[in-house]
C-alpha cells in the first residue's frame, strides 16, 4: 500500500476494524513507545517486508512457547534525558535510576535470548545482539543511589566521611538538648519536653513567659504566640557545624550526581540503541502474544492475487464460539457474490476477509488454519454499511454510490474490493442492474471483489458468468437460526416464505405469494432448494466416509502396534536365550580348565615330580569347541537355520535328535526324565537338563557322505591317558643350585623360570640348601620382585624345610 494513507483509505481500515486490532496488539505491549507504534501499525505493500515482519512475529512465537516472554517492564523513555545530558545539565536520581532499569532490562533480555547456546539461530538475534548492557555502570547507578530521594553513604568516600562527621555533631546537639530537656526545671520552663528543628536549626519549645530562662536565639514562635523556639547557645556552634556539613553533603551529591550525568552522555550511542532494540523487541513479542491469544498462524503471502482462507475467524469475535469460514478468490474465480438472509454472517464474512489481509500486511498472524493464503493487495477498499438500517432512503443509497464512485476511480490490478449489499436503498431492478455493472468495471481493472447481495438476478449473474461464484450463508429452518457457515458454489434463499410459514402464516397466503413472484423466479428458488438438499446428502455422506476412514486408520495403528510388539517380545526371548546359552558356555570353558589342571596336579602327584606335559593341541581342541558354541550363542538374527522340527506326537526316547528351543541349539537325548522331571540332553561337549516340552523333535535328515565329520569332544579319561603319556623334555619342576654363588644362582633361576614357564609349569621348587642363609636370602628377595612370581614359601617337613623354595608362577 501507499507510504502515506489519505482519508479515504484510512476510512476502510477502520470499517474493517483495524484500529480494534491494533488497540488489542497495544494491549500486550509493556513500552510506551512500542504501544504508540502498534497504534500506528499500517499494512506494508512490500512482500519483502511483510515476510519479514511475519517471520519475527513467528520466532517470537516459537521462543514464547518455549520459555515465555522476556520482561521489559522498567523501560522508559530515555531520548529527554540524554538531551539534558548532553546540554551539561545534572541528571536526577530518579533519572539515573531509570538508566540503571533500561541497562537492567537489555542485560536480562540478552541473556533470554542467549542463555541457552542449544537455540537454533533466528531472524531476530540481530536485536538481541545489538542489545548494549553495561553491568559495571548499572551496579554503579544501584550502589549509590538507593531511591529517587537517597544516595548511599557508599557513593564517595568524601560523602561518606562528611555523613560520619554529620551524625557526630547531630548527636552532640541531641545530647545537650536532652539534658536541657530533662533538668529539674525542664517541666516548668518548657512548653514540651522534646527536641524540633526551625529552619534547619535544633530548637526547644519554651514557654513564653519563661524566654529568659533559656539563653539563645530565637528561630519562631508558635500562631498563639504561647510557644517560643529558641536555639540555646549551647548548641549554636554545633548547629553551625552542621550547617556547614549539610550545605558540604549537597556539594558532594551534585558533584556525584554530575559525575553520573556525565557517564550517561558518555554512554548515550550505546543507551538509546538499547532502547530502540527493546522497544522492537517488545512490538515483536507483542505481536507474538496476540497470536497465542487468537491461536492465529503466519499466512503464505503471494503477489498473484489469490487468496485461500481454511477456517479464518474473525479476530475480535469470541474465538471459542465464532463459527470459521472457509473462502477463497483469485483461483478459480475472482469475484464471490455471497447471498443469503438479514444476519445469517454475510457482513462478518466479508469483513473477515478485508480484516485479515490487512493483518497479514502488517505483519501480524492471521486467525485461520496452516496453509491460509493472502495476496499483497496494493490496497483494500470496503464499503461496508449498516445492513440492518430500518431506513432504505435515497441518502443512504447516495452515501454508499458516492464511496463506491472512489473505489471505481481508486481500483487498481490485485485490489481487494467489498461491496456490502451492493446495488441496495433503490429500485430493484435497477440496483441489480447498477451492482452487475459495477461489478464487471472493477472486474475489468483487475480487482478482486467479493460482494454482498439479495438480488435474484445476481445469483443469476454468478451461475452464467465466467470468473464468478455464488456463495451462501447457510440457514436452518427447523431453528430458524443461522449457523453461519458460508458455502461456496451455492446462492443462498432468502428463506422468506419458509420463515413465515414457520411464523405462523397461513398457507394460501404464502401460496398466492408463490403465485406472485412469477414461473421463472419460484422454478430458481425451486433449483436452489434442490441444490441444498443434495449439498446435505453430500455433506453427511462425506461425514461417513471420514469417520470410516478414520476408523481404518486406527485399526491399521493398532494392528502395526501388534506387530511392533510381537516383534519387540521375538527379540527379547532371543536376546534371553543367547544369554543363557553364552552362559552354560562360560560355565562349560571354565569346567574344562578345571579339570585340565586337576589332571595336571594328579600326574605330577603319581610321578613324584612335575614335568612339563604338552597337552596343548586337545585343550586347543577343546577351546574350539567352545568358540564354535560361543559363536552359535551370540549370532543375530541372521544365526544359521536350526534344525527342522515339530512338537513330539510320541514318547521320546533315548537317542532321538531333539532342538532346545528356547536356545536355538540341537542334540541327543541321553536321558529320560528323572525325579526332577527334565530330560538330560547331549549338546557337543555339553550336558543340559531341560523340561520336556522344551524340545522339539528333529525331523532325520538323510546324512551327507561327503560331510566332514565334526570333532569328538574330548572325554576326561581321554584327557587323562593323553597326559600321562605325553611327557616333554627337559625341564622338570625342580632346580638344584646348592653351592653356587648369589649372582649365578640368581642367572640359573631367570633362565630356569623362563623354561618353565614355557612348559606350562605352575609351581617349582628351588633348592638352595640351608648354609650360610646367603644363597636362600638373595634367591628370595629376587622372587619378591620377579614379574612371573606369583607367590612363593619356604619348604615344610618332608620337602626340604628352609633349604628349599616352593614356587607358584602367575
Amino acid at each position: 500500500m501507499n507510504d502515506t494513507f489519505d482519508t479515504f483509505v484510512q476510512k476502510s481500515m477502520r470499517t474493517l476494524e483495524l484500529d480494534k486490532v491494533c488497540a488489542k496488539l497495544a494491549s500486550f505491549a509493556v513500552t510506551d513507545a512500542a504501544k504508540q507504534e502498534a497504534m500506528a501499525l499500517t499494512p506494508s505493500d512490500s512482500i519483502r517486508e511483510v515476510n519479514r515482519l511475519s517471520a519475527e512475529t513467528t520466532a517470537a512465537f516459537e521462543f514464547s512457547c518455549r520459555k515465555g516472554s522476556p520482561s521489559f517492564s522498567g523501560v522508559k523513555d530515555i531520548t529527554t534525558l540524554i538531551l539534558r545530558a548532553e546540554r551539561g545539565g545534572i541528571l536526577m536520581p530518579a533519572e539515573l535510576l531509570t538508566v540503571a532499569a533500561l541497562l537492567r532490562s537489555a542485560r536480562n533480555v540478552r541473556d533470554y535470548r542467549f542463555r541457552d547456546r542449544d537455540d537454533a539461530d533466528t531472524c531476530i538475534d540481530e536485536y538481541f545482539s545489538l542489545l548494549r548492557p553495561d553491568y559495571d555502570f548499572e551496579r554503579s547507578i544501584t550502589d549509590a543511589i538507593l531511591s529517587e530521594d537517597e544516595i548511599a553513604d557508599t557513593a564517595s568516600n568524601e560523602l561518606l566521611s562528611i555523613r560520619r562527621k554529620l551524625s557526630a555533631a547531630q548527636n552532640r546537639v541531641r545530647d545537650i538538648l536532652a539534658r536541657i530537656i530533662s533538668g529539674p526545671n525542664a517541666s516548668k520552663i518548657l512548653q514540651e519536653s522534646l527536641i524540633t528543628q526551625r529552619s534547619g536549626r535544633y530548637v526547644v519549645p519554651v514557654k513564653a513567659e519563661h524566654k529568659a530562662s533559656v539563653p539563645g536565639m530565637v528561630h519562631d514562635v508558635s500562631s498563639s504566640g504561647a510557644t517560643i523556639f529558641i536555639e540555646p547557645m549551647a548548641v549554636v556552634e554545633a548547629n553551625n557545624e552542621i550547617s556547614e556539613l549539610l550545605s558540604k553533603e549537597r556539594n558532594e551529591i551534585e558533584r556525584i550526581l554530575a559525575e553520573f550525568s556525565a557517564a550517561v552522555f558518555a554512554r548515550r550511542d550505546a543507551l538509546l540503541a538499547s532502547y530502540k532494540m527493546l522497544c522492537t523487541l517488545d512490538l515483536i513479542f507483542a505481536r507474538a502474544k496476540l497470536s497465542v491469544e487468537l491461536d492465529a498462524r503466519p499466512a503464505i503471502i503471494n503477489e498473484e492475487g489469490r487468496f485461500e482462507l481454511k477456517k479464518a475467524r474473525h479476530p475480535l469475535l469470541d474465538q471459542k464460539k465464532v463459527v470459521p469460514i472457509d473462502v477463497s478468490l483469485g483461483i478459480d474465480y475472482d469475484t464471490l457474490i455471497v447471498t443469503g438472509p438479514n444476519t445469517g454472517g454475510k457482513t462478518v464474512s466479508l469483513k473477515t476477509i478485508g480484516l485479515l489481509t490487512l493483518m497479514a500486511q502488517c505483519g501480524l498472524h492471521i486467525p485461520a488454519a496452516p496453509g491460509s493464503t493472502v495476496s499483497l493487495c496494493p490496497a483494500v477498499y470496503a464499503d461496508i454499511g449498516d445492513e440492518q438500517s430500518i431506513e432504505q432512503s435515497l441518502s443512504t443509497f447516495s452515501s454508499h454510490m458516492t464511496n463506491i464512485v472512489e473505489i471505481l476511480a481508486r481500483a487498481e490490478d490485485n485490489c481487494l474490493i467489498l461491496f456490502d449489499e451492493l446495488g441496495a436503498g433503490t429500485d430493484p431492478t435497477e440496483g441489480a442492474a447498477l451492482a452487475i455493472a459495477i461489478i464487471e468495471r472493477a472486474s475489468s481493472l483487475g480487482a478482486k471483489i467479493a460482494a454482498t447481495t439479495h438480488y435474484a438476478e445476481l445469483k443469476v449473474y454468478a451461475l452464467s458468468t465466467p470468473n464468478v461464484e455464488n456463495a451462501s450463508c447457510e440457514f436452518d429452518i427447523e431453528t430458524l437460526r443461522p449457523t453461519y457457515r458460508l458455502l461456496t458454489g451455492i446462492p443462498g434463499r432468502s428463506n422468506a416464505f419458509a420463515i413465515s410459514k414457520r411464523l405462523g402464516l397461513s398457507d394460501d397466503i404464502i401460496e398466492h405469494a408463490h403465485g406472485l413472484i412469477g414461473k421463472e423466479a419460484s422454478r430458481f428458488e425451486d433449483v436452489i432448494t434442490e441444490l441444498e438438499k443434495n449439498r446435505q446428502k453430500a455433506e453427511e455422506e462425506q461425514a461417513r466416509v471420514e469417520a470410516l476412514r478414520r476408523e481404518i486408520e486406527q485399526l491399521t495403528q493398532r494392528a502395526r502396534d501388534r506387530e511392533r510388539h510381537l516383534a519387540a517380545e521375538k527379540a527379547r526371548a532371543e536376546a534371553e536365550a543367547r544369554e543363557e546359552a553364552m552362559k552354560i558356555v562360560s560355565e562349560t570353558r571354565e569346567e574344562s580348565r578345571a579339570i585340565l589342571a586337576d589332571l595336571r596336579r594328579m600326574y605330577a602327584m603319581a610321578q613324584g615330580e612335575l614335568k612339563s606335559i604338552n597337552i596343548n593341541e586337545d585343550q586347543a581342541a577343546i577351546n574350539r569347541r567352545l568358540n564354535d558354541m560361543d559363536s552359535a550363542a551370540s549370532a543375530s538374527e541372521s544365526a544359521p537355520e536350526v534344525p527342522e522340527a515339530e512338537v513330539p506326537t510320541r514318547p521320546l526316547v533315548v537317542g532321538d535328535h531333539v532342538l532346545i528351543v528356547k536356545m536355538g541349539i540341537d542334540g541327543i537325548v541321553a536321558a529320560l526324565p528323572g525325579k526332577d522331571g527334565k530330560l538330560q540332553i547331549q549338546a557337543g561337549a555339553m550336558k543340559m537338563r531341560v523340561k520336556p516340552e522344551d524340545v522339539r523333535l528333529c525331523k532325520e535328515v538323510k546324512p551327507d557322505p561327503t560331510a566332514k565329520k565334526p570333532r569328538r569332544p574330548v572325554s576326561a579319561a581321554e584327557a587323562q591317558k593323553v597326559l600321562t603319556g605325553a611327557i616333554a623334555s627337559g625341564v622338570t619342576n625342580r632346580l638344584d643350585i646348592r653351592g653356587e654363588a648369589a649372582d649365578g644362582g640368581i642367572h640359573q633361576l631367570d633362565q630356569y623360570l623362563d623354561n618353565a614357564l614355557r612348559a606350562h609349569l605352575t609351581e617349582v621348587t628351588i633348592v638352595h640348601g640351608k648354609g650360610t642363609g646367603k644363597l636362600r636370602d638373595a634367591i628370595r628377595s629376587h622372587l619378591r620382585h620377579h614379574r612371573h612370581v606369583k607367590s612363593f614359601r619356604p619348604g615344610i617337613y618332608g620337602e626340604g624345610e628352609d633349604g628349599v623354595t616352593i614356587v607358584t608362577l602367575a
